[in-house]
């Protein structure tokens, strides 16, 4: 068992080099004698652990090949890598501690797990992505002849993307039909591809520990790129089917034809005694098409689960990537990830624009005001606690004359009783002279 002591110079420049994130120096040092990979700070943290809660990926995937100990966990509050790559917020590095052998299922000292405490600190994403990975090596089986095949039913260098794409977190059909237009070798290789999503649909279906989150998963991108393939064999792109998946009516700017995308793909699942399946068509059995949840939102719930507190208005209103940061500058009501997503959208988005800036005018004034009485409110008390403050002082200082006022009064009657006392003393000595 590794033992918790003070660290030695050497132990500390490594930890400040991660700090820097100086991966040159995180080498030279770890590469001195004697000084292992997994020594420990004085809470009992690896410089894994370390690197994990700092989110510098490079110097975690050099640790992690020089053989530190992905499930380390030695912290004094039970916290392991998988844990401090989940606070960090960072899905790549969290994907990177799982595909290392972190265990998902280690509890801290309160009985938490990695996903759990990413979801407490709103982390949707890396809750996302812990709750459904899938590893690199889960696609190995596919990429090699079996029995009587004369060539594999993946081929090996395509394993890497359809790994990739298995644990996106986003459902949003535009997202997807983004990452299918950088990676046209899946669509070129559709058939091939969409088969061996088929493959572990039926796979998570079957196994004794079902997982109809990952069955409903597959089955979902299968049905994406066959749709997508017939676009690109006609079309040799995506352009146009993207703008069609973004386009929406002229009603309220729903985007029809994500919500039926979504909906064709759960008629045809091919497991019908599915209860996440079943919950999922209840959900969306009595909204009209274009109510709140949409059917992207109803999806991305069951794979991802809730995301308790976040704001959905803060996604992108193209491709619903989380945490958008850019905003329309005419508006300020829709948000997008970057210029392209923005872009795609203007051709709904122009059509509701004044009326969306007004309303964020009005709310804007709704938040002046309702900042103005609070403002107001809590001057009024503050206000108030002064003048009960000044009361409390007039009551003591009103307090303290009285008592200044009778101490007076009995050193009065202290000094009139001793003047008296004297008096009597010396007559009494005076009578006694004169009787001598």
């Amino acid at each position: 068992m590794a033992q918790k002591k003070e660290m030695s110079d050497t132990e500390r420049r490594v930890i400040q080099a991660i700090v820097d994130d100086n991966l040159s120096e995180v080498q030279a040092l770890l590469s001195e004698p004697g000084l292992r990979v997994d020594f420990l700070d004085d809470t009992g943290m690896t410089p894994l652990q370390h690197a994990a809660f700092r989110a510098r990926r490079e110097i975690c995937r050099f640790l992690l090949a020089s053989g530190a100990d992905v499930n380390s966990n030695y912290h004094d509050n039970g916290y392991t890598a998988l844990m401090f790559a989940a606070l960090s917020g960072n899905v790549e590095v969290t994907r990177m501690m799982l595909d290392a052998g972190a265990n998902p299922n280690h509890t801290n000292s309160v009985g938490r797990t990695a996903a759990q405490m990413a979801a407490f600190v709103g982390q949707h994403q890396c809750v996302a992505a812990i709750s459904n990975f899938f590893p690199s090596s889960g696609l190995d089986y596919y990429t090699k002849p079996q029995g009587l095949e004369k060539e594999p039913r993946l081929p090996q260098h395509l394993a890497p993307v359809l790994v990739k794409m298995i644990n996106m977190s986003n459902m949003n059909p535009v997202r997807i039909a983004y990452f299918l237009q950088d990676h046209k070798e899946v669509l070129e290789n559709s058939k091939k591809v969409s088969k061996v999503l088929d493959i572990l649909c039926e796979k998570a279906m079957k196994a004794r520990d079902t997982s109809d989150i990952m069955a409903l998963k597959t089955h979902y991108f299968a049905t994406i790129i066959r749709r997508a393939s017939k676009v690109y064999e006609e079309k040799q792109n995506l352009e146009g089917w993207i703008k069609s998946l973004v386009r929406g009516r002229d009603s309220d700017g729903f985007p029809e034809l994500q919500d039926k995308l979504i909906k064709q793909s759960l008629k045809e699942f091919p497991y019908p005694e599915s209860e996440l399946l079943q919950q999922m068509v209840h959900n969306l059995a009595n909204p009209k098409l274009g109510s709140h949840p949409s059917a992207v939102v109803l999806l991305s719930q069951a794979i991802n689960g809730q995301r308790y507190g976040a704001n959905e208005e803060e996604d992108c209103t193209t491709c619903g990537q989380i945490r958008a940061e850019k905003k329309c500058s005419a508006c300020k009501m829709v948000r997008y990830c970057d210029g392209i997503c923005q872009k795609l959208h203007w051709s709904t988005h122009k059509k509701f624009c004044k009326d969306l800036a007004v309303k964020h005018q009005k709310i804007q004034e709704q938040e002046q005001r309702e900042q103005a009485q609070k403002k107001q409110e809590e001057d009024e008390e503050l206000h108030k606690k002064m003048e009960d403050a000044h009361i409390e002082d007039k009551k003591d200082g009103e307090k303290s004359n009285f008592n200044d006022e009778s101490e007076a009064e009995g050193n009065r009657k202290v000094v009139q009783e001793t003047s008296q006392l004297q008096s009597s003393n010396q007559e009494q000595t005076i009578q006694a002279t004169l009787e001598t």
